[in-house]
């Protein structure tokens, strides 16, 4: 139930707690940290936040974000949704870091209203002295309620940082500057206590809500001397479709080039980028295995989408119904990043 802090006539954020790190602490000496700290419980300490605003408050699940799943954040997105059908003029999102990348791009492809929904978290637990979590939250929350942030979609704030769902990528296993935007830089700073943009988002896409989720995407990575057992096994195992995480700009060894042929006649198969940084070639290499080798057998490159943005672009797809269009989405998308 929502925890109501102060006057309806004020500004209304609302906040819904996942878990994650910026909930945790160690619950004796010695102990690693585990999710401990309700959304009531994440406010404590963080004055500005009642300062002249109604804040709500729901702690929707207390989970590390590993164990996130695609169901559950279409919970998330309803109840997002349902907050702003109750008026609130900003939303924001906790949860753990680890897949806080993926959660925002999936978010931002089904944020269909101009609120601002803003995802945040924190590299180290509660019961640190040097906890960045109270700071993230309250640069999350004024970013929320900033009115230049409206119809930017989703956005992920961290370390005095704003960044895009599209570009955003965590970089850094335990750095308090663990978020970046690789090739793009963030959209907007924090300064001074001040929401500060550097520059306008492009137009956004956003996808219908998917009808169907028990659909599965596979996700396979490129390796030097990598053998073909799973992907000799992709179809018998019923999979929906193929992501490949490939070399450089979209590359396979000669060994793979069979079975995506077989592959790409039976489910989408997608190539993007292992490198994190740049975007899949489409008419550099000519070789077997090449990016152009693989458009010639069916396959889609995915420009500057990551692989695990990728994954998630075509779960969406293929559970909205648009399975036959998915070719085009995805590059239509996956290049419309270098315009944003």
């Amino acid at each position: 139930m929502a925890h109501k802090l102060n006057h309806h006539t004020l500004p209304i954020l609302s906040i819904g707690a996942l878990g994650g790190t910026v909930s945790m602490r160690a619950t004796q000496s010695g102990t690693g940290a585990t999710p401990a700290l309700t959304g009531e419980a994440l406010l404590e300490g963080i004055s500005q936040l009642h300062e002249g605003l109604d804040v709500r408050v729901d702690t929707l699940c207390l989970i590390p974000s590993a164990s996130l799943d695609f169901n559950l954040m279409l919970e998330v997105l309803i109840w997002a949704q349902e907050q702003v059908k109750l008026g609130v003029q900003g939303v924001v999102i906790t949860q753990g870091t680890d897949t806080l990348e993926e959660t925002a791009f999936f978010l931002d492809l089904l944020w269909n209203v101009d609120v601002p929904l803003v995802l945040t978290g924190a590299m180290r637990p509660s019961d640190r002295p040097s906890a960045d979590g109270p700071a993230n939250l309250l640069d999350a929350a004024r970013v929320a309620l900033d009115t230049q942030s409206r119809k930017r979609g989703v956005l992920v704030v961290m370390n005095e940082q704003i960044h895009q769902a599209l570009h955003v990528r965590k970089t850094s296993s335990m750095a308090l500057e663990a978020f970046s935007s690789p090739l793009f830089g963030p959209v907007g700073l924090m300064i001074e206590n001040r929401v500060c943009y550097l520059r306008k988002t492009g137009a956004r896409t956003v996808l219908p809500m998917p009808r169907s989720i028990h659909h599965r995407v596979a996700l396979l990575p490129t390796t030097l001397a990598a053998d073909t057992v799973l992907l000799e096994h992709i179809l018998a195992l019923g999979y929906d479709a193929l992501v490949v995480s490939a070399f450089g700009g979209g590359h396979v060894s000669v060994d793979w080039v069979d079975l995506i042929d077989q592959i790409t006649t039976e489910i989408p198969v997608l190539v993007a980028s292992r490198t994190g940084s740049g975007p899949t070639a489409e008419a550099c290499y000519g070789f077997i295995g090449s990016e152009m080798d693989l458009i010639d057998r069916g396959a889609v490159m995915c420009g500057f989408l990551c692989p695990y943005k990728a994954r998630i672009l075509i779960w969406l797809l293929i559970g909205a119904g648009m399975g036959r269009e998915v070719a085009k989405h995805v590059q239509r998308l996956g290049f419309k990043a270098a315009e944003a």
